[in-house]
């Protein structure tokens, strides 16, 4: 009797190993912890923001619409609970994604603003807060990376035969994954004219 239990737990290891199992759970941990370190990256940018925006205000307190624009869009990223669930909501996933593009977008703004005011790009609290931010930008590139490439080795699993069958019976899906919002216009090549334009007659 007990050597036919243990033949039967050793078919039973073989038919998970074989099935994909134990590679579907490496795959969601594995995208579980580059989630983590994207989200630590987010992190990291929204806190260099207070100090960004009070070193601006302190030379161009006139750029309130631009500044305030920046600390509500921090203030919605914060608002958003990114836990590893929204991983399995992409409705969840991509308001986040929204959120974190809007503080982008508004970061931008603020850094077009500060090129009218050198006094400021020279200031050296400044700088260090723009060598920061620069920083983290890299970083937040390289987690999404990293991110993406977890979910697409984890998608293609849970796609391929025979680890399908076995991805549908425990209810495993596809993973959201980063987009871009403005992909039809960022996919149009721009436009470049090499040619001088033709100086006005006299």
């Amino acid at each position: 009797m007990r050597k036919i239990l243990t033949l039967l737990a050793a078919l039973a290891s073989l038919s998970l190993t074989n099935c994909g199992y134990n590679a579907i759970q490496s795959g969601d941990e594995q995208i579980k912890a580059n989630w983590s370190e994207v989200v630590n990256q987010y992190q990291r940018r929204a806190d260099l923001v207070p100090n960004l925006v009070n070193s601006v205000k302190g030379f161009a307190q006139q750029e309130k619409d631009v500044l305030l624009g920046v600390t509500n869009a921090r203030a919605k990223v914060g608002s958003i609970q990114a836990t590893p669930e929204v991983l399995n909501d992409p409705a969840a996933f991509q308001k986040f994604q929204a959120a974190q593009g809007e503080l982008s977008s508004a970061l931008s703004r603020l850094l077009v603003v500060t090129e009218n005011y050198p006094q400021l790009k020279s200031d050296a609290l400044f700088k260090d807060l723009m060598s920061q931010l620069e920083g983290t930008e890299n970083r937040i590139t390289v987690a999404r990376n990293r991110y993406i490439k977890a979910v697409q080795d984890y998608n293609v699993t849970i796609r391929s035969f025979p680890s399908n069958l076995t991805a549908m019976m425990f209810g495993y899906k596809d993973k959201p994954n980063f987009s871009v919002e403005n992909e039809k216009e960022i996919s149009t090549a721009p436009k470049v004219d090499f040619n001088p334009a033709p100086a006005p007659s006299k």
